[in-house]
């Protein structure tokens, strides 16, 4: 699995680029850079860039349920960038875990993800 992170807007917004397979080891690594930036600003805006990403492990999946459950009301936007149609449904899936406003963009229209996520 590949993570990367970027912080934008001072660290409202954080861009996390996903490839692979997330494993639980990953959650290590994203989530002190989450919880960092929400001490700081409060509600931050998030991009989650997936390429060519292949889901989940057991353990990666219950950190997400947990991530979903600790970080509820923390996330004011929640941009997904994919390229396949289950990426897509994943917009909808996480919607019960986050009062987050949720929106899916494909691969061609990432640039938009970002005016959405940076405007008001």
């Amino acid at each position: 699995m590949t993570v990367k992170l970027n912080e934008k807007n001072g660290g409202k917004l954080l861009e996390i680029q996903l490839s692979g397979k997330l494993v639980e080891e990953d959650y290590a690594y994203f989530v002190p850079a989450v919880e960092k930036l929400v001490k700081e600003h409060g509600k931050i805006r998030m991009l989650v860039d997936l390429h060519d990403f292949h889901g989940w492990t057991a353990g990666a999946a219950w950190e997400d349920i947990k991530f979903g459950i600790e970080h509820f009301n923390d996330i004011e936007r929640l941009a997904l960038v994919g390229e396949t149609q289950w990426e897509h449904g994943m917009a909808i899936f996480c919607k019960p875990f986050t009062t987050a406003e949720i929106r899916y963009f494909d691969r061609v229209a990432g640039k938009e993800a970002l005016v959405w996520l940076e405007g008001d």
